[in-house]
């Protein structure tokens, strides 16, 4: 049975791992305005839908500022954000946004912002704004948990961030309660057989139906072209000619969605951990699947090299994955109980696994959690996968899970059949032993979305655009290195500037590279824009 110590252990960090991954990963009449360098007007009108400007209600709206409350339940939980090192107090606000840019004088959203001003007033460039990725991260909770990071940053900008529409406090997506929630992330996401087939498909159906139940009407509307729109309101209500852009993961994908749109409004700004902005969601599906194995790879190169101190048996790569792929077997037959009177299933162990591999500063967890599942508990996998879906210790989901679905089933219109789904199964067991078969089954989850998809892949081509720090991370799981050359090429000559980072995890700003960080800094606060090619160590 689970031991106390395990137990504590696990409590703990299912507190705390969420926001330690992101860190790693994320009434104003001021302007600070920054003129054009390359000339022309900031544009407000979208080439995707030709709509026209919005009017000076939404544009001119002033924002209340006040000091920022504990994140909500729906963001995340915890307490009320720390001021900076430097005494950089947050304050939040929201602001005001079309339910649907097709309609602009109609329903209207609250957006929820946050700022900590730049302590440099007489050198500040304006707001960065940040979105760390998912969908459905809440920027509200996650730049202050960040932000030790980007103090440095925080001289000449205001960090900004947000929960982006569908997500936290911003007509945040809701779809099942906590109890259903539980039984929907422990599902048997890898089926073996008819009847297991059948039942996940019902568990992706029913999670579905509440979410068109329980969100009203903003879930048509919760997709990535409207949250670039809301970035360039936001950059008017926040009183800058240009955006100022800082996106990890999902937000980089994001970002290049902003410069397709606004490429005359594009100002200084960074994508890392580079989203493939050419894949459809098969092959993204595929891409992760080799990432995460090749990061799984070099945490078991890792575990040999370091010989008897590591936990797990095997003196070969192979020997450790194995013993980790019996494990799972195993799971899939029978779960394992925790310290928390939950059960640990395979599928949850397998979020586990996939959130520990996300930074190198956790595969201590993925080691002591393999380890202790063998023995019989657990507890530490089961909180890494709570991490991952957003579920606390006291058993209260986050939306971000729920903003995940909604924003990627709204994005892509790719729906995929059981048969489909099959024949690429091959294909995904050879990229991943391990992760191959949850990520193919992942091919369905939005088969049964009640909200039509926007495109196979976006468009994020921005001719005129200035130049774009593009870095991309040789070892990162998640967003595989070759998405930020591919990134650089679909942003089109002269925009794109690839930085390399030869390390683990899942981005590099916050990895411990002073090489990227120092060239990122020397971009956004002086201009200097990187040699394209940059590696750094």
């Amino acid at each position: 049975m689970p031991t106390t110590a395990s137990a504590v252990r696990a409590a703990a960090l299912v507190a705390s791992l969420s926001v330690l991954l992101a860190a790693g990963c994320a009434e104003s009449g001021e302007t600070g305005k920054r003129k054009d360098p390359a000339g022309g007007k900031a544009s407000t009108v979208s080439p995707e839908t030709g709509a026209s400007p919005l009017g000076k209600k939404l544009t001119e709206q002033k924002l209340t500022w006040k000091p920022c409350p504990a994140p909500s339940e729906a963001e995340g939980g915890g307490p009320a954000p720390a001021p900076l090192p430097g005494g950089s107090e947050w304050e939040c606000s929201f602001m005001d946004a079309p339910l649907d840019y097709a309609d602009p004088g109609g329903k209207t959203i609250e957006l929820a912002l946050i700022r900590a001003k730049a302590t440099r007033e007489a050198d500040r460039i304006g707001s960065l704004v940040f979105n760390f990725g998912g969908p459905g991260g809440s920027g509200v909770a996650t730049l202050p948990a960040a932000a030790t990071d980007y103090v440095a940053l925080n001289t000449r900008y205001d960090l900004v961030s947000f929960d982006p529409r569908g997500v936290g406090r911003s007509a945040g997506v809701v779809c099942e309660d906590d109890k259903q929630l539980d039984a929907f992330y422990a599902l048997d996401a890898t089926p073996d057989d008819d009847a297991e087939i059948t039942a996940y498909q019902k568990g992706l159906k029913s999670y579905a139906t509440a979410c068109k139940k329980n969100s009203g009407d903003a879930l048509p509307h919760v997709g990535t072209l409207n949250a670039a729109r809301d970035m360039d309101l936001m950059r008017q209500v926040l009183g800058d000619d240009k955006l100022h852009y800082f996106g990890v993961s999902y937000g980089t994908e994001l970002g290049g969605v902003y410069a397709h749109l606004f490429p005359k409004n594009v100002g200084r700004a960074v994508f890392d951990a580079v989203v493939d902005p050419t894949k459809d969601s098969e092959q993204s599906s595929l891409g992760q699947a080799k990432g995460f194995q090749l990061a799984l790879d070099n945490f078991a190169r890792d575990c040999v090299d370091r010989g008897d101190e590591c936990l797990l048996p095997g003196t070969t790569v192979e020997e450790v994955e194995a013993g980790i792929i019996g494990l799972l077997d195993r799971l899939d037959r029978q779960p394992i109980p925790t310290g928390s009177g939950r059960e640990l299933t395979q599928t949850q162990a397998l979020n586990g696994i996939a959130q520990s591999l996300y930074s190198q500063e956790f595969w201590e967890y993925l080691e002591a959690g393999v380890s202790e599942a063998d023995g019989g508990d657990g507890s530490l996998l089961l909180a890494l996968s709570d991490a991952m879906t957003g579920r606390n210790a006291n058993g209260q989901y986050s939306n971000s899970g729920a903003a995940f679905n909604a924003i990627s089933c709204v994005d892509s219109k790719d729906r995929y059949s059981v048969a489909q789904t099959k024949a690429e199964l091959p294909a995904f067991h050879e990229a991943s032993p391990v992760f191959g078969d949850y990520l193919g089954w992942g091919m369905i989850s939005c088969t049964d979305w009640p909200v039509p998809g926007t495109w196979s892949h976006p468009d994020v081509s921005a001719p005129g655009a200035p130049p774009i720090v593009v870095i991309g991370n040789t070892g990162d799981p998640a967003t595989p290195y070759e998405g930020a050359k591919a990134m650089v090429d679909a942003l089109g000559p002269g925009v794109g500037v690839e930085v390399t980072y030869r390390g683990q995890g899942h981005g590099a700003y916050n990895a411990t590279s002073t090489c990227v960080k120092g060239a990122v800094d020397a971009y956004l606060l002086e201009g200097r824009v990187p040699a394209a090619g940059t590696v750094c160590q």
